[in-house]
């Protein structure tokens, strides 16, 4: 079964919770008869069930045969994102502490409509039911509704009043971000299913950290589109802080930057390349003609540095450890701002040896070192987070770009110490 057409995802949302449970058990048993008895229904039904699932989704994702009914190419990629559905929609219940454990978990799952779901998502990322509704293009009182359903299912508060309106408790929050993420695995899988077709390639959506992530892109996303002309990538840029709640939250698949020194236990790194940080300024700065720079030296003038959490913010803050800070008036990440501010005065700031290089002009690196902590430039994913294709073809290209510039930025630091010993 071909489709003829892109596929509407906002067509998603009439796959039920209920069809994405039978196929599971069909891919699981490999049976469409032990599937029935698994899941307490009859034959007939769990047949329609999955050639409904099949018409949503634009494939055929199981062959019937005498021995069974067993899973084909498409059926294996989309059984893969639905068990992982299933599996973070369970945990995420477990941590919200529904009544029964992991059994009551499994049993509440079973019980939530995907209509409740969505419901609560909204209200989470709203902030509150008015918004939410206005987004749903609901009426309050449909919402709240739906809001008190899902409480009743789960058997616990979910939201409480306020003069702002009704809003998610802090474990509602927690809740509506796991089940965003988790609902995020049939998205993928169709899109998927939609790639393998050749119909459209799965979009991505990049984070790129302060400075060191927007100078790799650019080299990162040519290569890309020339591999992949029909993709279609939205970079953002936030600051480190913003980013990784971006990241946590589902609204941007990978991070490519500063690995941050404190990130969360469900965040994973890929450390591509160790680039430690210098201290930068102008190229005719008065510390620039110095043999050596001392801390006194430094505290003397004005600091731009790194917003509050960011890798740049911390290695400012021990770098003056046990003393007075030097006066930093500004904090920004944007290199436009950065450059310009240090050209036209006597400023100093932080910039890690990869930014040096492929974005230094006019700069220079005062003779002061070395600087810890020596941060790690790389990808930041979601713990156990499983790429789509196209994810995987975008971070290949992000490991080869930055090995090509390992490679350039040793052969620099060698000729320059070549051109020293003449």
């Amino acid at each position: 079964m071909k489709s003829t057409k892109n596929y509407d995802f906002g067509a998603i949302d009439a796959i039920s919770f209920r069809q994405l449970r039978l196929f599971e058990s069909i891919g699981r048993l490999q049976s469409v008869r032990r599937a029935s008895e698994d899941c307490n229904l009859s034959q007939p039904a769990v047949t329609q069930s999955l050639s409904k699932l099949e018409v949503l989704v634009g494939a055929r994702l199981v062959e019937r045969r005498a021995s069974g009914s067993y899973l084909n190419k498409e059926g294996e990629a989309f059984y893969a994102r639905v068990s992982r559905f299933l599996t973070q929609f369970e945990e995420a219940l477990s941590v919200f502490n529904v009544e029964g454990g992991r059994n009551g978990a499994r049993s509440a799952a079973a019980r939530l409509l995907r209509s409740q779901v969505r419901v609560l998502i909204a209200i989470v990322e709203a902030g509150n039911i008015g918004p939410a509704a206005e987004q749903l293009c609901l009426s309050p009182a449909t919402l709240q509704r739906a809001a008190r359903d899902l409480e009743s299912n789960l058997r616990k508060p979910l939201f409480y009043r306020t003069a702002a309106g009704t809003v998610p408790t802090v474990e509602a929050i927690e809740l509506g971000r796991r089940f965003k993420l988790a609902l995020q695995e049939i998205e993928w899988g169709i899109r998927e299913l939609n790639a393998a077709q050749g119909e459209a390639i799965t979009p991505i959506t990049m984070g790129a950290m302060p400075l060191g992530g927007n100078v790799l892109l650019g080299a990162v996303l040519e290569a890309y589109l020339a591999r992949e002309p029909r993709a279609q990538v939205l970079v953002r840029n936030e600051s480190a802080v913003e980013m990784i709640k971006s990241l946590r939250a589902g609204d941007v698949d990978m991070v490519v930057g500063l690995i941050p020194a404190d990130t969360p236990d469900d965040l994973a790194h890929e450390a591509l390349t160790r680039t430690p940080h210098a201290i930068v300024a102008r190229k005719d700065h008065p510390l620039a003609a110095r043999e050596k720079v001392t801390l006194d030296d430094l505290a003397g003038y004005e600091w731009l540095v790194g917003a509050p959490g960011s890798s740049r913010r911390t290695c400012f803050a021990n770098l003056f450890e046990g003393r007075t800070e030097a006066r930093a008036p500004v904090a920004t990440s944007a290199l436009s701002i950065i450059k310009h501010l240090l050209k036209g005065s006597d400023r100093l700031t932080l910039m890690t040896s990869f930014e040096i290089q492929h974005e230094g002009e006019g700069l220079v690196a005062l003779p002061f070192g070395p600087i810890v902590p020596v941060p790690a430039f790389g990808i930041t994913t979601r713990a156990g987070w499983l790429p789509t294709r196209a994810h995987a073809m975008f971070m290949q290209i992000i490991r080869d770009q930055m090995a090509v510039s390992s490679v350039n930025a040793r052969l620099n630091a060698a000729a320059a110490l070549e051109m020293e010993s003449i």
